[in-house]
């Protein structure tokens, strides 16, 4: 069982203590301060509220992963942080108590860790319990019984008491409720304007150590297919050699057919490979072609049906991007492939036929937009955040094609997003810039 518990979020453990610093600081503050601040001496009914307090401490304390983990159980429990201090506050002097800044307390935390419309709700709050409190403070000093109080001055003090005393107590209520008001909200603006843009820098680091760390693995996986495609190229080349004199030694047309599927699947190899070494080339010397949208497709249809005859392409492009040119170099083309691949085996799985619809189009002025959905029974929700991230295990493969072609995409100002399509199979969007 005591495997159970697990260690405390940094974050977590510090508003869990923190509350639980507040509650002793009340307690403290009515023992032994009580005269040293000015405190009115409070009724028996704020014990009952601090008994309440602590065990709503002790329960925070317990479940604090909860509320740190939902936005509205967290916004809830700072909610009932600041109705404790706002009874605290009012039982002990009210609007005149020198604690009253505690109150915003409550507004900084929701700035930091909630949405927006947390700290603006509670400042609210915090707004209208010190309103009520000022109402009570002043409806206090204009009582008749105040007045029967004064009338038993002596005569001097009365003498001295100036006539526009009371006139200027409430003026300085009054101010110090624009003071509050004005503090909760510059704190409100300025601390989540902070935030903000501390939680937007951090998820730009995070998604540049992201980047990194994929670079890392392209390069590694890079460094790794260089090695193989050199491997490769003699023992292909024996291969041709040896097919060649089968087709100068066999005459069998049983056997010929077959020889001449050899040397197709040779000269897929070969393509393959010196595609590759070009890619390389180009990757290591950053090369950047101008080409036409209209080329490029062309030129995409034509490997498609050259590597893949089984598949059944729809493609339609809209006229208005057939002129446009796209920065391309040669791995863009591998990277498209790849997706398309994905695409009709998906297809094929489900539905036992290689059919892919591509729709190209523009998705900003000057963003050429690629569209490739396939047929198939869709991507789990949980992996597509991780597709094009990350390698994930494949049942008829590496699942590395998502990786390299987000790669690719990138290296060439684009990005890819996966999203499941609404009747059936998952849609690749493929964003590239165009030229100006």
């Amino acid at each position: 069982m005591s495997n159970v518990s697990l260690p405390f979020n940094a974050s977590q453990q510090q508003l869990a203590l923190l509350r639980l610093v507040n509650w002793g600081l009340k307690i403290g503050l009515i023992l032994f301060a009580t005269d040293l601040f000015g405190l009115t001496t409070p009724p028996i009914t704020l014990s009952y509220v601090l008994i309440f307090e602590a065990c709503y401490v002790g329960f925070s304390y317990r479940f604090h992963r909860l509320s740190m983990n939902n936005n509205g159980l967290l916004f809830l429990t700072l909610l009932l942080d600041t109705l404790f201090w706002a009874t605290w506050l009012y039982f002990t002097g009210g609007a005149t108590n020198a604690f009253v800044s505690l109150l915003l307390l409550p507004i900084a935390i929701s700035a930091i860790t909630l949405p927006r419309w947390a700290p603006w709700c509670l400042t609210i709050v915090s707004t209208i319990f010190y309103t009520l409190m000022i109402v009570d403070i002043t409806k206090q000093n204009n009582s008749p019984l105040m007045d029967h109080d004064m009338s038993q001055m002596p005569m001097a003090a009365n003498h001295v008491m100036p006539a526009s005393h009371s006139m200027d107590m409430g003026s300085h209520y009054l101010g110090m409720w624009f003071n509050f008001v004005i503090s909760a909200l510059v704190l409100t603006v300025t601390v989540g304007f902070i935030a903000k843009r501390i939680r937007q820098k951090n998820a730009e680091l995070r998604y540049l150590r992201e980047a990194q760390l994929r670079q890392e693995k392209i390069l590694a996986l890079g460094t790794a297919s260089a090695q193989m495609a050199h491997q490769l190229a003699t023992p292909l080349a024996t291969l041709r050699l040896l097919t060649d004199e089968l087709v100068d030694t066999h005459h069998d047309a049983e056997q010929m057919e077959l020889i001449s599927e050899m040397q197709q699947a040779l000269n897929r190899c070969e393509v393959t490979l010196a595609d590759l070494r070009l890619a390389t080339e180009s990757i290591r010397e950053h090369k950047l072609t101008e080409q036409r949208v209209d080329k490029l497709v062309a030129t995409l249809t034509e490997q498609i049906s050259l590597l893949m005859p089984e598949a059944q392409l729809n493609i339609a492009i809209a006229p208005q991007v057939e002129s446009r040119i796209v920065m391309t170099d040669m791995s863009l083309l591998p990277a498209l492939m790849a997706l398309i691949q994905n695409g009709i085996q998906a297809s094929e799985d489900n539905q036992h036929q290689t059919r892919v619809d591509i729709n190209i189009g523009l998705s900003q002025p000057n963003q050429l937009s690629m569209t490739i959905r396939d047929y198939g029974v869709g991507i789990a929700t949980h992996l597509l955040q991780t597709l094009g991230s990350n390698m994930v295990k494949s049942p008829k493969g590496m699942g590395i094609a998502v990786l390299l072609s987000h790669t690719s995409f990138e290296r060439l100002g684009g990005k890819l997003y996966l999203k499941p399509h609404s009747e059936c199979g998952t849609e690749a969007i493929v964003t590239l810039p165009l030229s100006v």
